[in-house]
């Protein structure tokens, strides 16, 4: 990964869906990111459905926000619907955020061989 790469993921993990309080990159709405030598960001999101409230305001405010990136010359940004976001998309933090089980078995601390 280039720094602009690292810079344009630090930029969408400021971008939130206004329904779920966790940003666009950790719920896992960005499928593809690529920075070329030149600057140029291309982007492949989605949404959370294809009847989302916001699906016509967040890919514009996504490419506003990579666009204020020192560095980045062009942003071609696609919205694409396959395949269909679901949960397992989402990092283990954003589950933690919105209170999903990770499927991990607890041990009491009694059973920990330490």
């Amino acid at each position: 990964m280039n720094p602009l790469e690292s810079q344009v993921i630090e930029a969408l993990k400021t971008v939130y869906d206004p329904e779920i309080p966790v940003n666009i990159y950790e719920l896992g709405l960005i499928y593809s990111l690529h920075v070329d030598a030149q600057g140029r960001a291309k982007i492949a999101m989605t949404l959370t459905a294809p009847s989302c409230p916001v699906a016509g305001i967040l890919p514009g405010q996504v490419e506003t926000r990579i666009r204020q990136i020192s560095g980045i010359t062009d942003v071609k940004l696609e919205l694409v619907w396959d395949p269909p976001w679901d949960r397992s998309k989402m990092s283990d933090a954003a589950k933690l955020a919105l209170g999903f089980d990770l499927g991990f078995d607890v041990v009491p601390a009694s059973k920990l061989h330490l």
